[in-house]
Order: structure tokens, then C-alpha cells, then sequence
């Protein structure tokens, strides 16, 4: 069986290159697909925005319904998060499976009935077919069995059209999100390099306050020079951040890592971002520095515009 997706043909073994793609994926996204036969047509568009998990809602004709679990499990496999919308059509030409039945009897009853009314009431007026055939059950639609098997291949070929479209568009999106994600991690980065050469200095302006101090309280006396030196070992550990420093490296690698791969990564980018946020308020809070402190503020800052960021990511 052969089938067309606009003007070109298809083979039923046609397979896709954008899965493997090297880059990450936003959620948002548009995508349409359209393939026929001689038998059957089908349009379909997809719409994804984001979402914690992979959720698919379906609006499709009634007389295929029994379809949706397929069709559902089939997106689960190529798109791993977003709520995604889909929407399925059949031109009205190929729905032949729909006829028109009316109910004979129940029409006839319903005029005898409404007649015996107007002379039992002795009330005036008559019923004519507009008012007849929205009686219900009077005039209906029957759905008549369908060649699924015929059905599905060229509705999978419409779909997979439009799953393309849709991954297509969340990459231009992601790759526009990781240019974005790199250039606020190089300005984390930098902010970090400028803290760790901070540190340092805030334990030297400690200790020649503390001896400034001393000599003016104690006017001239002097001091067992091994009290001051244990003094401001003691202030030395309270401040430092050497570890901090050493995981907020590790955790920022990490996330280096996962801009240049591809897949799903939203997950691990939000989990990596509350560690680097931890690390950072940490710091902070040991901070006895004014420079640190202003430094720690545009790290948190930034830190927040990663993680609204991230919440677009697959």
C-alpha cells in the first residue's frame, strides 16, 4: 500500500533524522501533518506547551476513538514531556462510513400523539418537518463499521508529519534556550572566579583590622602573637567557602554537559540548578565580605532567570 503526505509519496518504512539530533528540545511547539490514499484522508496538528509530564489529549471523530490508546502510546515514544493537544481530521468527502437513519414508527407515533393533543385540548397548531426531525431519535447518525487496518496507516503517516513538524520546531526553540542558558552560566562563572579571589582578601582585612584594634585598645602592649594568629584561624574557617566553591564547579561542569548533549534534560538541569542555588546561599551566608555579598546577589539573581528558563526544557 502506498500513500501520499501532500504531494510526496511515502514509504511505510520512512524514518526521521531529527531524534538524533545533538541538542536539547524546548516543550513548546507547533506541528501538521497530512497524508491520503484512495481510501481515506487525514489532517492533523499538534500544539505542546509546558508541562511536568508527558500528557496527550486527543480530539478526533467519534469512529476513531478506539484508536486513541494507539495513537496516544505512539507520541509517548518520540516526545518524552509536554501537555500536547492533538487534533485529528477527515474531510468530510471520505466519510462514507456515516449514514442518515430515520425512525419511521417514532415519527408517526409522535404526530399521532400530537394530534390526539390538539383535539383532546382543543388546541390549534401543527407540527412541520423542522419541528419533526429535531424530535429525538427521529432523524440520527449511524456510524458503520471501518477498515481500521486500512485506516491506520496512512492516520500514523499523518502523524508522524506532524510529530516531525513539532520536534523541529522545539529544537529551533532549545537551541535558542541553550545559547541563552550559556551565556547566563559563563556570567555564573565569572561571578564565582571573582568570590573565590575575594576570599582570601576578606581574611587579610580581618586579621589588620583585628590588629588595629588591638593596638588601639591595648596602647602599646603587647599581644601573644600566637592568641591573634589562632583568632584569625578561627575567622578563616568560619568564611570559608572553599568547598562550596569546589561543588559549585562540579555541579556547573555538570550542567555544561547537558547543554551540549541532547535528549530530555529538563529534569536534571532543575535538579543541578537547586544545587548550584544551595551552594550559593550557603556562601552568602557565610559572606563577612560587602564585595562577596553583591556578588552573591547577582548569582541568585541569574540563578532565577536559569530556572524559569529551564522550566521551557524537555
Amino acid at each position: 500500500m502506498s500513500f501520499c503526505r501532500g504531494q510526496k509519496r511515502l514509504d511505510l518504512n520512512w524514518g526521521l533524522c531529527l531524534d538524533a539530533a545533538p541538542m536539547i528540545s524546548s516543550m513548546t511547539g507547533f506541528g501538521a501533518g497530512h497524508a491520503r490514499s484512495d481510501e481515506s484522508e487525514f489532517s492533523i496538528e499538534m500544539r505542546a506547551v509546558n508541562h511536568k509530564f508527558c500528557e496527550v489529549k486527543c480530539r478526533m471523530p467519534f469512529e476513531l476513538n478506539s484508536l486513541e490508546a494507539e495513537l496516544t502510546k505512539h507520541i509517548k515514544g518520540r516526545v518524552s514531556r509536554g501537555s500536547i493537544e492533538v487534533s485529528i481530521k477527515r474531510p468530510k468527502a471520505t466519510r462514507t462510513n456515516v449514514s442518515l437513519v430515520i425512525d419511521r414508527k417514532l415519527a408517526r407515533d409522535y404526530l399521532t400523539a400530537t394530534a390526539e393533543l390538539a383535539r383532546e385540548f382543543s388546541l390549534k397548531g401543527e407540527i412541520d418537518l423542522c419541528a419533526l426531525a429535531q424530535v429525538e431519535g427521529v432523524v440520527s447518525f449511524e456510524a458503520q463499521p471501518l477498515d481500521l487496518d486500512a485506516l491506520r496507516e496512512v492516520l500514523f503517516a499523518a502523524l508522524d508529519e506532524a510529530i516531525d513538524g513539532l520536534l523541529a520546531m522545539r529544537l529551533r526553540e532549545g537551541e535558542a534556550l541553550r545559547d541563552d542558558l550559556a551565556r547566563r552560566l559563563a556570567f555564573i562563572r565569572e561571578k564565582v572566579g571573582e568570590v573565590r579571589r575575594l576570599t582570601p582578601q576578606t581574611v587579610d582585612r580581618y586579621r589588620q583590622r583585628l590588629d588595629e584594634r588591638i593596638a588601639e585598645l591595648t596602647r602599646g602592649l603587647v599581644i601573644d602573637p600566637q592568641r591573634l594568629a589562632q583568632e584569625v584561624a578561627l575567622f578563616a574557617d568560619r568564611v570559608d567557602v572553599a568547598e562550596e566553591l569546589t561543588r559549585l564547579d562540579v555541579h556547573l561542569n555538570a550542567f555544561d554537559k547537558l547543554l551540549s548533549g541532547d535528549g530530555p534534560v529538563g529534569r536534571r538541569m532543575d535538579f543541578l540548578i537547586q544545587e548550584i542555588n544551595r551552594e550559593v546561599n550557603t556562601i552568602g551566608s557565610k559572606s563577612q565580605s560587602a564585595e562577596v555579598a553583591q556578588d552573591v546577589v547577582a548569582l541568585k539573581a541569574e540563578i532565577e532567570r536559569i530556572r524559569e528558563q529551564i522550566q521551557n526544557i524537555e
